[in-house]
């Protein structure tokens, strides 16, 4: 005789499951895998107030192990806060099985909240202002097998719809736009050598101050694709290699060639506002402002990506900043305004599947204040 499969589930039990349904399928948070956390689930949102949630289902049972446990919460959160390349974590502790004669305090940016059943959650200050679906959440028609299929099953698909979001983003493809930007400035280099047009090319289309403030406005973009020597065409087109290709992948080809001409707009503005008569040229304004571009993106994806953008490419920044300031012939005002202008519109355009609506409005606000300012600044107060 075949019998019904059945599941025998404590209150404890069942109230983890349904907190990790909530905060997962509702909250968009992740669970964090940590060695030698037993007993307690971590969940990570870094665009949540609370940007970790614990879930600690251990006995606690005085406060010696209570001091002991938020000693340990802190270390691992420091180490999170140097992975995802994050100032500040703000962390929430749920503690299913504490003891009476433990005095539960919160500490600066980790808050304690002891849940011995459902209503507790419904009665906490901290619930109720940062969480006040939560409570209308956790209700269930479904008991015991039924109701951890359920939640397996949602947990699972929403696990796998974030996969695939992350997989489409980090998915790379062909690099087109890089490529042309790549071969435009080669054949222009090339081609005004072999024609003997070198100079003349220089003198109509460089970033050059007085004459772009009598009118000819499309100096600030066409002198971004011209260069010095071999030297400085290479390095540039190096340069536009390894992080644009990257960063089109991520973005898209539209948002990408947006920010490029952007920030070859922002930093020839910036040129002439710092420049005086000189004359300047390159790519490095534009490839400035994909660095800038590319640490916005990171941010947004620092999980996956804090480590590179805190290892790798803001000490490039630095170090190719300082490089400006400490040589003669660098225009590193272009670079500063690129880099500037490319984070600016990037957060203006958004990161897939990252910003809302509300942090692209004000990326287009500051965005357009910027551009006016260094509008106002090259051609009004630097005239």
């Amino acid at each position: 005789m075949n019998q019904g499969l059945s599941i025998e589930l404590d209150d404890k039990n069942i109230i983890v499951m349904k907190l990790l349904h909530y905060f997962i399928t509702e909250k968009n948070y992740n669970p964090i895998i940590l060695q030698g956390a037993e007993n307690e689930i971590w969940l990570e949102n870094m665009d949540a107030e609370y940007e970790i949630i614990r879930i600690v289902s251990n006995y606690i049972h005085n406060n010696e192990q209570f001091d002991f446990d938020i000693f340990k919460t802190k270390r691992i959160v420091k180490k999170i806060k140097k992975k995802t390349f994050t100032f500040n974590i703000n962390t929430l502790s749920i503690f299913l099985d504490l003891g009476e004669n433990v005095s539960m305090e919160s500490t600066k940016n980790l808050d304690c909240i002891k849940v011995s059943d459902e209503k507790d959650l419904t009665k906490s200050s901290i619930i109720k202002m940062n969480y006040p679906d939560l409570s209308k959440k956790l209700k269930y028609s479904e008991e015991g097998i039924q109701l951890f299929m359920k939640i397996t099953n949602d947990i699972n698909k929403h696990n796998k719809t974030d996969a695939e979001k992350v997989d489409e983003v980090f998915k790379m493809k062909y690099p087109l736009i890089t490529y042309i930007l790549i071969a435009m400035n080669v054949i222009i280099y090339f081609c005004s050598l072999v024609f003997g047009s070198y100079d003349h090319v220089l003198d109509q289309f460089c970033i050059f101050a007085p004459l772009i403030r009598s009118g000819q406005y499309y100096r600030l973009i066409t002198g971004a694709f011209l260069h010095a020597n071999i030297l400085h065409l290479g390095f540039n087109c190096y340069a536009l290699y390894v992080i644009g290709t990257q960063l089109e992948s991520y973005l898209g080809r539209v948002k990408y060639i947006i920010i490029y001409l952007f920030s070859a707009l922002t930093g020839a503005l910036f040129s002439m506002l710092f420049g005086g008569d000189s004359a300047s040229i390159g790519a490095s304004g534009a490839i400035f402002g994909l660095m800038g571009s590319i640490v916005y993106f990171g941010y947004h994806y620092r999980v996956f990506l804090g480590n590179v953008v805190k290892s790798q490419i803001i000490p490039l920044i630095l170090v190719n900043l300082l490089i400006g300031f400490m040589s003669s012939g660098i225009d590193n005002a272009a670079h500063i305004g690129g880099l500037i202008g490319g984070m600016l519109i990037t957060m203006a355009l958004g990161v897939k599947y990252k910003s809302t609506n509300f942090e692209k409005m004000n990326g287009w606000i500051l965005t357009c204040i910027f551009l006016i300012f260094s509008i106002y600044m090259a051609f009004i107060y630097a005239a």
